[in-house]
């Protein structure tokens, strides 16, 4: 059976109606920095907002060194309209024996509550159970990041419990929401008709 990383030695391009999810590039520095110096952009997030465009190329310079060395990167996520990066969404995590992978996402301040991150996820949950053939995907989010958890909850993943004390961010040991979606509630959208939208 292929790996994930198999998968990615070719970079997997793939795309929904307004989206473009591809490889990151230095090209992208300046409309990451854009959404990546908002406070509010990270305020759930792991990392602190971008000070300058120097802390945006060296995340770039990390994206650009998983691509090399883990092949398993982010993709970009490039609205068709203006054809500009606007966030990124990849497979933070992920384990072969166990067919199970785990997302991340990051979408820029301008373009939320559009349905843009559903659209973006529910295409990754498509990939990753048709063309990966993994078995479960999850996704974690702060307790107060309700735009987050909307975004699970309507790409058809469920709410599994609280993680206490489980992610050091900020400074500080913080709880998280878990959610995820196995291949049977895929499977069962199809068959109830709902497809993925």
């Amino acid at each position: 059976m292929k790996r994930v990383e198999d998968h990615f030695e070719t970079f997997p391009i793939l795309e929904t109606d307004r989206i473009l999810l591809r490889p990151i590039t230095y090209a992208d520095i300046d409309n990451m920095y854009q959404y990546c110096a908002m406070p509010q952009v990270s305020r759930y997030t792991t990392w602190n907002y971008h000070r300058s465009k120097e802390d945006t190329k060296g995340f770039i310079d990390f994206v650009l060194n998983r691509y090399e060395t883990e092949k398993v990167g982010p993709w970009g996520i490039e609205y068709k309209e203006t054809m500009q990066l606007i966030g990124s969404c990849s497979f933070v995590r992920w384990d072969n024996r166990c067919l199970r992978a785990e997302l991340g996402y990051v979408l820029s301040n301008e373009y939320w509550n559009q349905g843009i991150m559903t659209e973006v996820v529910n295409r990754i949950i498509e990939y990753a159970f048709k063309d990966l053939e993994l078995v479960r995907i999850e996704a974690k989010c702060h307790p107060e990041n309700v735009g987050s958890a909307r975004v699970m909850e309507k790409s058809g993943m469920k709410f599994e419990g609280i993680l206490r004390k489980y992610l050091w961010s900020k400074e500080e040991l913080q709880d998280v929401k878990l959610y995820s979606i196995i291949r049977d509630d895929f499977e069962g959208r199809f068959e109830d008709g709902l497809g993925i939208g």
